[in-house]
């Protein structure tokens, strides 16, 4: 293995980190995600490194990540969920309203911009073929 991961589980507390969000908007978005996740994954949120909330975790070959996760982020709220160029997560991010994805990631601006059923679905999806990717 090449290395350890910089971004790693901590001892950090989610309410803290969360309550430090500056801006109103997207700490109001944080908490919303943070419900949401804690109910789809069945597990208790874990920073991971200084700006990651995470949900379980699984082991790959760069060593471990969490299963699900968000970064209320400046420029925006990342969401760390199933890959969207995946087949599976297309439709659901058609109907899913404004948002960018990237290899790995999904931006939204705010949480306002995009419809929270779609999002579940995508996040209970998620959470199912990480649980059949990677079981424990």
């Amino acid at each position: 293995m090449a290395g350890e991961p910089k971004t790693r589980p901590t001892d950090a507390s989610v309410d803290d980190f969360i309550a430090a969000v500056d801006n109103p908007r997207r700490r109001a978005d944080a908490q919303t995600m943070n419900a949401l996740l804690t109910e789809v994954s069945g597990e208790a949120p874990v920073m991971w490194g200084p700006a990651i909330i995470g949900y379980g975790s699984y082991r790959s070959s760069t060593g471990d990540w969490p299963r699900i996760g968000f970064s209320p982020r400046k420029a925006n709220l990342s969401l760390y969920v199933q890959m969207p160029g995946s087949e599976d997560a297309k439709p659901l991010l058609a109907r899913l309203g404004r948002h960018k994805t990237s290899v790995a990631c999904l931006y939204v601006n705010k949480l306002d911009d995009i419809d929270l059923d779609v999002l579940r679905e995508l996040a209970e999806q998620t959470w199912q073929a990480m649980a059949r990717r990677h079981p424990r």
